[in-house]
């Protein structure tokens, strides 16, 4: 059960212990950073089915949590918003269940999607690699890492093309003007050489 819905089941005890009102919904929102807390029940929408004053309101139903809720270690009450503060513990347990689901956050992948190829870095085989082709190698895994983990069969790829025009011209360019060096001649990677 995540946070918000342990909070909202006991949101809802509180109303109906204290005011003996039925609460259809519990609206959360993330506090304002210049609030203490760490999550922030919304109070205006509570006073269709409780009447009174909402800072009040907020007050009481705090007390509630913190008196009744293991996880909840304080609240402040700014004009209609419940600022609840969370112990460290439940986030320390929160964090370590996540390190210990190797799958958290992945989705299964869909037998009837289609697969998806991505192709990066690709580089040009007569010119040296450089900075931009380490980018292109991060970026080109990071997209498939993340297409994998929305549940989508991915296939990476990259093309070794030394079959194209480029090699040709490279060659007859060694053949005419290289003057019959080599990579072992002249002390050069054989890509530096040509390129």
């Amino acid at each position: 059960m995540g946070l918000q819905d342990i909070l909202s089941k006991h949101v809802v005890q509180a109303v109906k212990v204290i005011y003996n009102k039925e609460l259809p919904t519990v609206e959360f929102q993330a506090t304002r950073k210049e609030f203490a807390g760490d999550i922030t029940v919304v109070i205006f929408p509570m006073l269709r089915v409780i009447k009174g004053n909402p800072v009040q309101i907020g007050a009481q139903i705090g007390q509630y949590l913190v008196e009744h809720v293991a996880e909840v270690e304080g609240y402040n009450v700014i004009k209609g918003f419940l600022n609840v503060e969370i112990k460290a513990a439940y986030f320390i347990q929160f964090f370590n269940s996540i390190k210990a689901d190797a799958t958290y956050g992945f989705t299964s992948p869909d037998p009837e999607d289609k697969a998806i190829m991505v192709e990066y870095s690709s580089p040009n085989t007569n010119k040296p690699l450089h900075l931009g082709h380490i980018r292109n190698n991060l970026l080109g895994y990071s997209v498939s890492e993340i297409l994998k983990a929305s549940g989508k069969k991915v296939y990476k790829t990259q093309i070794i093309n030394d079959r194209g025009i480029h090699i040709c011209k490279s060659m007859i360019a060694w053949k005419q003007f290289g003057q019959g060096e080599t990579p072992e001649s002249t002390g050069l990677k054989g890509d530096k050489l040509v390129g």
